[in-house]
């Protein structure tokens, strides 16, 4: 299972027609390992998409959408098509079938894998992870970025000197639980400086977090600082930024598919 996508920034991953089962664990346990997970219920708009992310692992739960005869129709149409034969495509069903794992695995190839659910999930997500591993789902990159600076209302406030600065939070990892924001009057900001009572807004959601100036950049003419969030970050607090860095790149993807 090799992919000629070495120098990739990395690589959207599509279940498609996940369960909630595979939506709630495989997907989510994925993306805490840092893939750009996406679920999608929409065979027909997605063949097109793929045109697009040409580069992208779909897998497909047969078990549920359309019948199982008509995936594999889908599944040829996709590695027929020179626009979309580079897409790499793995097959999840929850019961063990030995003559659809041959025709899956041995006539039409698909690349990566024929994957039966287990009763324990995280053996699963355990199994997935290789196989995306295997076919350099994450590229060069290590962690995933979620751009935000074109959304309204993600915002930062720091405390300085009595009072706060205002900013707005132009990317979010939830990897390293940092952020990069800029500032309308640059603050100055030293590196390696503490800041205690951080106000984040994700839109409807306020948080209070303590974080660390990781550095700054100049892009163009606006400077740039990273901000390392503490290591003592409340898991509640984690949970509601892996969410919403989550939902908003599902809901860009949910958009694009509609186009």
């Amino acid at each position: 299972m090799e992919n000629n996508n070495t120098d990739s920034l990395g690589r959207k991953v599509f279940f498609l027609y996940p369960s909630m089962l595979m939506r709630n664990q495989l997907a989510e346990g994925l993306a805490l390992e840092e893939f750009e997970i996406y679920s999608i219920t929409d065979e027909t708009n997605l063949r097109q998409l793929l045109k697009k992310y040409s580069d992208a692992i779909v897998f497909v739960n047969i078990s549920d959408g359309i019948p199982e005869s008509e995936w594999e129709d889908w599944i040829k149409s996709v590695i027929m098509d020179s626009e979309t034969a580079e897409v790499d495509i793995g097959i999840i069903t929850y019961g063990e079938n030995a003559s659809l794992r041959h025709k899956y695995i041995e006539v039409l190839k698909v690349r990566c894998g024929f994957t039966v659910m287990k009763s324990d999930a995280a053996a699963t997500v355990k199994q997935l992870a290789n196989i995306l591993n295997n076919v350099n789902a994450k590229g060069r990159r290590r962690y995933v970025r979620v751009m935000t600076d074109k959304e309204q209302d993600v915002t930062v406030s720091l405390p300085i000197n009595g009072t706060f600065v205002n900013g707005v939070i132009k990317d979010i990892s939830t990897a390293a639980f940092s952020f990069s924001c800029s500032f309308e009057h640059d603050p100055e900001l030293a590196k390696n400086s503490h800041f205690s009572g951080i106000h984040i807004r994700l839109k409807s959601q306020f948080l209070k977090v303590n974080g660390m100036v990781l550095g700054s950049r100049m892009q163009g003419n606006e400077k740039i600082y990273v901000i390392l969030l503490s290591q003592h970050t409340p898991p509640d607090v984690q949970a509601v930024i892996r969410k919403f860095t989550r939902t908003l790149l599902q809901s860009r993807m949910d958009n694009e598919l509609k186009e």
